[in-house]
């Protein structure tokens, strides 16, 4: 089943199939799947065509993949322009949720820390 030119697995369970949506969790794929009237455990390989179609009319409702992202990213932007305490966390790229920053968030901020043995190379007898 292709939604949205995106290809949901005909071997999951459509629950967890539909989760493969940018927007889409598990939560709203069964507000979906109820609102449908199709069993949470059903897969995709088994549903009939008129299934398939009320179900692409819910999701091309909601606002999902490229849309969601780009209104994502608009309101980083906004934060960003107007300076507000959480933009500058995203200019500077440190945690904006509140995260403790003295010892946790190396991968954020840039150091990385590798231990010793990863580093070390074996000498090779020549």
């Amino acid at each position: 089943m292709r939604i949205l030119g995106i290809t949901v697995q005909d071997e999951k369970r459509l629950e967890i199939g539909l989760t493969i949506l940018f927007g889409i969790g598990i939560s709203t794929a069964r507000k979906i799947l109820k609102q449908v009237n199709i069993d949470v455990g059903k897969k995709a390989k088994d549903l009939t065509p008129d299934e398939e179609n009320k179900i692409r009319a819910i999701i091309e409702g909601m606002k999902i993949e490229g849309n969601l992202k780009r209104e994502i990213s608009g309101n980083i932007k906004r934060l960003k322009d107007i300076k507000t305490h959480r933009g500058i966390r995203h200019i500077k790229r440190l945690p904006v949720r509140g995260q403790r920053t003295k010892t946790n968030s190396r991968t954020v901020r840039g150091n990385v820390r590798r231990t010793m043995a990863s580093g070390k190379r074996k000498e090779s007898k020549t």
